[in-house]
């Protein structure tokens, strides 16, 4: 539920923050901002420490692709996508989470779960309301294309942590792993935004969503999705852009309509029959 209510706030407050900053550089001081007060509070815990050799395989998919790939692609998005989308189609793992972990891992799945996963599926498609999108607008077609990269980014990074889950406690690689990704994030506002930055406005959230939601958001939803079957994992993350449109509709504005109702419902429905016993 932490990473539910982080994760899920995160998009309604960076689209406000966008009004005064560019995409790829917020992304960018989110991840190393993160990567400092991760550094900071081991350090004054004892625990901070390079990763060890066994490790490094789960720190480059947390940092290159749970980080830097989703945090690329989703900044980008959010520039051409209402933020109550952008927490929707952003966390859909369950596209690419159940069939690699069927494929890749050989996770059995069964036949209630895939129950559930096609009800989640159904919900994220009534939610999202693809009917009501002017898919000829400029840049909305990218920009939900890029929001599936993110979360096809995200599940490989699930997965990688899943076939080879490393030795010390996650949270301790966080540092090096937000270090990594706002590395690859400054390379990319450095070539797509040259002229980009925060303004005044954009600090404070900015400052928030790194030093706060960020670091624990991510620690809280890597363990879980580490550590949960794949179809209980997905449902899950299912929950924050249910989350997310809610703060979206009552922060921003945006339009609650009958398929945000009746979506967020299928979604809860699913996480229920997912966990059912």
């Amino acid at each position: 539920m932490v990473a539910v209510v982080l994760f899920g706030g995160v998009w309604p407050l960076t689209k406000h923050a966008l009004a005064d900053g560019t995409a790829m550089w917020f992304g960018f001081w989110r991840a190393g901002l993160a990567a400092v007060s991760a550094a900071l509070v081991l350090a004054l815990l004892g625990r901070l420490h390079l990763p060890a050799r066994r490790d490094w395989p789960a720190v480059l998919a947390l940092g290159l692709l749970q980080i830097g790939a989703f945090f690329a692609f989703t900044h980008a998005a959010i520039a051409l996508v209402p933020a109550g989308r952008t927490a929707i189609l952003g966390n859909v793992t369950i596209f690419w989470l159940v069939p690699l972990s069927v494929w890749l891992l050989a996770e059995r799945v069964s036949p209630t779960r895939w129950l559930a996963a096609a009800i989640g599926l159904a919900g994220v498609a009534v939610m999202m309301g693809p009917w009501a999108i002017d898919w000829a607008a400029p840049g909305v077609l990218r920009g939900h294309l890029w929001l599936l990269c993110a979360s096809l980014g995200w599940s490989l990074a699930i997965i990688v942590l899943r076939k080879r889950p490393p030795g010390a406690p996650l949270v301790e690689l966080l540092p090096v792993a937000f270090a990594l990704g706002a590395g690859l994030l400054a390379l990319v506002a450095w070539i797509a935004e040259p002229a980009g930055g925060l303004g005044r406005g954009a600090w404070p959230i900015a400052l928030f969503i790194g030093l706060v939601a960020a670091p624990i958001g991510t620690w809280a939803i890597s363990e879980g999705t580490r550590h949960l079957n794949a179809v209980v994992a997905s449902l899950g993350v299912l929950l924050v852009p249910v989350f997310g449109v809610a703060l979206a509709t009552l922060w921003l504005g945006e339009p609650l309509g009958w398929d945000i109702l009746a979506g967020g419902a299928l979604i809860v429905l699913s996480v229920l029959l997912a966990t059912w016993r």
